[in-house]
C-alpha cells in the first residue's frame, strides 16, 4: 500500500472510530482484523494430549489457516463445562466426562480417538498399601468424579471385593495428587501420564495401571462442539486429518526418537525429558473412529452404566461425527 494512501486510510479511520460508525472490515482491510477461522482448544496439563502440542508447534494448523487458541483446564469436567458454555470449539478430554455431557445434552460429537490407558494408581512408599485390600479406609484422591481415573477407581474396587464407600474418596488437581502423595497427605492418587512416571521417578510405587484394571480401555478423544460442525465443517475435517498426522508423527518418532516429540510438548508437562519418553511409549496414541475403537467406547459406557456413572449407553448419532 502507498504510505501517502495508507496515511490517509489511517487519519480516515480514527475519524470514523470517534463518529462510532467504523466497521470489522476496515480493521481487516488495514491488516488489524482477527482470523475468521478462530478455533479455541481446550486440553488437559497431560502428554495424553500430545498430538495437539505437536500439530500446534509444527504450524499444521498456521498451514490450513485456522488460528488457534489453546487454553488449559484442570480436568475434563472443567473442560467440558467450558465447551456446554460455547467458550471452546475443539477439545484434548477424556471419553469419561464426555460421555457425562452428552447424556445431559450438552451438544458435543466426539470427532476423534486420541489415546487408550495411560493412568495409574499411585502410592506411597509410607502408606503401607501393597494390595487392593490395604485401600480400605484410605484417603484417595482422583481428577474428579467426571474423570476416566475415577471410573478405573471404582472399577478397580469393584474387581476387589471393595466399593467406593470403603475409600475416603477426595478430587484434587492432577499436578497436586504427586504434590499431596509425597507430603503423605493422602495415601493413594488415581492419576494420569506423565504423573504416574513422575511419580514412581521420585521414589513412590504404581500400585496398578489402567492396563491392569482394563487393559485398552478408550482415554482421550477429540472433540468438537456442534456449533462449529454446523458452522465450520471444513474447518473441523482439516482438525481431524491434523490430528491423524501428528499422531502419526508420534508413532513414528516415540520409540526410536522420543526426543523428537518430547521436545514439542510444553514445558510445564516435562519435568524430565527421559521419564517423559517413558511415558510416552506405556500407552497407544490413536486417531480416526474406526469400528472396533467404537465397539471398545461401547464396552466402555456399558461398564459406566453398570458401576451407576451413566444412565444408559448413548447411540452412535448422538456421541460420533465422521465429516459426512
Amino acid at each position: 500500500m502507498n504510505k501517502k494512501i495508507g496515511v490517509i486510510l489511517a487519519v480516515a479511520l480514527i475519524a470514523l472510530l470517534a463518529m462510532g460508525t467504523v466497521s470489522a472490515g476496515w480493521f481487516d482491510f488495514l491488516g488489524g482484523g482477527s482470523s475468521d477461522n478462530k478455533v479455541t482448544i481446550g486440553y488437559l496439563p497431560s502428554d495424553h494430549d500430545a498430538a495437539l502440542f505437536v500439530a500446534d508447534q509444527q504450524g499444521l494448523y498456521k498451514a490450513k489457516g485456522i488460528e488457534t487458541e489453546l487454553v488449559q483446564f484442570n480436568n475434563g469436567g472443567d473442560l467440558m463445562t467450558a465447551m456446554a458454555s460455547g467458550k471452546v470449539d475443539v477439545g484434548y478430554v477424556g471419553i469419561s466426562p464426555v460421555l457425562s455431557s452428552v447424556e445431559k445434552g450438552v451438544p458435543v460429537k466426539v470427532i476423534s480417538a486420541a489415546q487408550n490407558e495411560g493412568s495409574g494408581i499411585v502410592i506411597s512408599n509410607n502408606s503401607g498399601i501393597s494390595s487392593a485390600a490395604d485401600l480400605n479406609g484410605k484417603n484417595v484422591a482422583t481428577p474428579g468424579e467426571a474423570s476416566i481415573q475415577y471410573v478405573l477407581l471404582n472399577l478397580y474396587l469393584k474387581n476387589n471385593g471393595l466399593s467406593m464407600d470403603k475409600v475416603n474418596a477426595s478430587a484434587m488437581k492432577t499436578p497436586s495428587i504427586n504434590d499431596a502423595i509425597n507430603t503423605n497427605t493422602i495415601d493413594a492418587g488415581v492419576t494420569f501420564q506423565p504423573f504416574v512416571s513422575t511419580s514412581e521417578a521420585n521414589g513412590n510405587k504404581v500400585l496398578a495401571t489402567s492396563n491392569d484394571i482394563l487393559a485398552g480401555h478408550p482415554c482421550c478423544v477429540v472433540v468438537a462442539s456442534q456449533d462449529i460442525i454446523d458452522k465450520k465443517p471444513d474447518t473441523v475435517k482439516d482438525i481431524v486429518a491434523i490430528h491423524e498426522n501428528a499422531t502419526k508423527f508420534i508413532n513414528d518418532n516415540v520409540k526410536e526418537n522420543a526426543s523428537a516429540v518430547v521436545d514439542l510438548l510444553p514445558s510445564d508437562i516435562v519435568s524430565n525429558k527421559t521419564v517423559e519418553a517413558n511415558s510416552l511409549a506405556s500407552f497407544p496414541f490413536l486417531s480416526g473412529l474406526n469400528d472396533t475403537y467404537k465397539a471398545n467406547v461401547d464396552a466402555f459406557m456399558q461398564l459406566e452404566v453398570d458401576l451407576g456413572i451413566l444412565n444408559n449407553t448413548i447411540p452412535h448419532e448422538k456421541l460420533f461425527w465422521e465429516g459426512k
